[in-house]
């Protein structure tokens, strides 16, 4: 378990940091219909004669005629995160498809409330609280992005709320001492190196790496995500923000997975929001020809950028990383340029991992399959890790009988031997909502395909790593 010694070591530092709650204020978006219309839907509230059942109930009311389960979520479906948030809210409503599909929730349909954000913090955080004081929203799903996170799960901590986080992998989300919180990734962005760290030694183990990798350059978005995974690699300190009057407190990542990986950090830069010179960048990353690049970036349309004006300066590293670029039109868009880049991951289509949907085995290829045939096209992570979210809160609600939200949070947290099973794998989770014993996927761009690189022999179709990088 060595590659978990670093987050042990943190995580024992962050637990003298751990404080009180903290919230934020507000703004409105617009409502998006929930289930497609081939999805069997709930009753409309007009029609609804018999109340929902008690949560301790053991004979539940028919599902034509109980008061639907409503899930709710602000997503950025406008604005900088709108490609990936617009994947999440598919995941989200195929979820709920499926579950009423299945028969529901101890006898009721379910429904789905999403709203758009358009990327702002403050409108996400005025959805959220109407969500809990208008829509009277039974179960809160997390948003997209640590930005957006950040302060919308304090607003569902301080009213006693569960809410998993499909993102918002950002330490400091998680520093914080909460109980209502539950990250549905692998490890905090922090930590995400950690992985690459891995593939690194392996492959070199192996012969594939058949040269020293001697210098790298680390080059990040100014936002929570993207600067933490930038972090990481550079060993970087960061701040975990003092709440109910505590102090902040500095947290350091030294010495960083470049040097980990026994290079020398010979770049580094971060751009500001709304950035768009790329080939200024790109020519300064080339400049300093590092052999192993990392680039931290908040959305797809970020790498696509970064990708293209590296070509244009006609620069390419022996061994490149991104902290996004799973997505389809990644190679649609790149048309072959692509080609060698590795990007963290916590789902893949090989891995067939087996979840549960309504008290059902329901696997990742029962995923992929169902998707596919529901959308015309296959699914990506972006649309697969909402839907494990789905999955972890449904049985939630099985498994107390219920929606109280103090009992699913207890629930959640006491998982140990009996864990939760989505399509994502396994989830337990540790006092902080972090999830335990995982580590991240690595894929790699081959031939216009993404494959899956390491962990190697895990699961059926995974690819030796393509060295150096075209």
């Amino acid at each position: 378990m060595a590659r978990f010694s670093k987050f042990l070591i943190l995580l024992t530092v962050l637990a003298l940091v751990f404080v009180g709650c903290g919230g934020d204020d507000d703004d409105a978006a617009e409502t998006t219909a929930a289930p497609a219309a081939d999805t069997t839907t709930a009753a409309p509230a007009e029609d609804t004669t018999t109340a929902a059942p008690a949560e301790d109930t053991t004979t539940a009311a028919p599902a034509d005629t109980a008061e639907p389960i409503v899930f709710a979520s602000s997503l950025p479906l406008t604005g900088e995160f709108s490609g990936v948030g617009a994947k999440h809210k598919d995941g989200y409503e195929f979820c709920v498809e499926e579950i009423n599909r299945l028969g529901g929730i101890l006898g009721r349909q379910v429904e789905i409330v999403i709203e758009d954000n358009r990327s702002e913090t403050e409108t996400a955080v005025s959805q959220y609280e109407r969500f809990i004081n208008v829509v009277d929203a039974d179960v809160l799903f997390g948003t997209f992005s640590s930005l957006l996170g950040y302060p919308t799960s304090s607003l569902a901590e301080q009213n006693g709320m569960v809410m998993g986080l499909p993102s918002s992998g950002a330490m400091r989300v998680w520093a914080r001492g909460y109980e209502n919180i539950f990250y549905f990734q692998q490890l905090p962005a922090e930590l995400t190196g950690s992985s690459i760290v891995d593939l690194v030694n392996y492959y070199t183990e192996t012969g594939v790496i058949d040269e020293p990798l001697e210098t790298a350059a680390v080059v990040d978005a100014d936002d929570f995500f993207a600067s933490a995974i930038a972090n990481g690699f550079k060993g970087a300190e960061f701040t975990v923000r003092g709440e109910g009057g505590a102090e902040d407190r500095q947290v350091s990542l030294a010495p960083g997975y470049v040097s980990d990986m026994g290079m020398e950090l010979v770049y580094e830069e971060t751009w500001p929001v709304g950035f768009t010179d790329w080939l200024t960048l790109a020519n300064a990353i080339a400049g300093a020809e590092p052999d192993f690049l990392a680039v931290a970036v908040t959305s797809v349309d970020e790498l696509l950028s970064m990708v293209k004006a590296l070509e244009t300066v006609d620069f390419s590293p022996k061994l490149m990383y991104a902290s996004q670029g799973t997505q389809s039109e990644v190679g649609e868009e790149l048309g072959g340029i692509e080609g060698g880049l590795l990007i963290h991951a916590v789902w893949a289509e090989e891995a067939n991992w087996e979840g549960k949907l309504a008290g059902q085995p329901y696997t990742n290829v029962d995923f992929i399959e169902n998707f596919t045939a529901a959308y015309g096209r296959s699914p990506d992570e972006d649309e697969a890790i909402p839907f494990a979210l789905c999955q972890g809160m449904e049985q939630a609600i099985l498994g107390t009988g219920g929606t109280d939200n103090a009992a699913m949070s207890e629930w959640l947290h006491s998982r140990q031997g009996d864990p939760v099973k989505t399509i994502m794998g396994d989830f337990v989770w540790g006092e902080d909502g972090l999830a335990e014993e995982r580590a991240f996927l690595v894929n790699q761009w081959q031939d216009g395909e993404l494959k899956l690189v390491y962990p190697v022999g895990e699961f059926d179709g995974t690819a030796d790593m393509l060295f150096p990088m075209p």
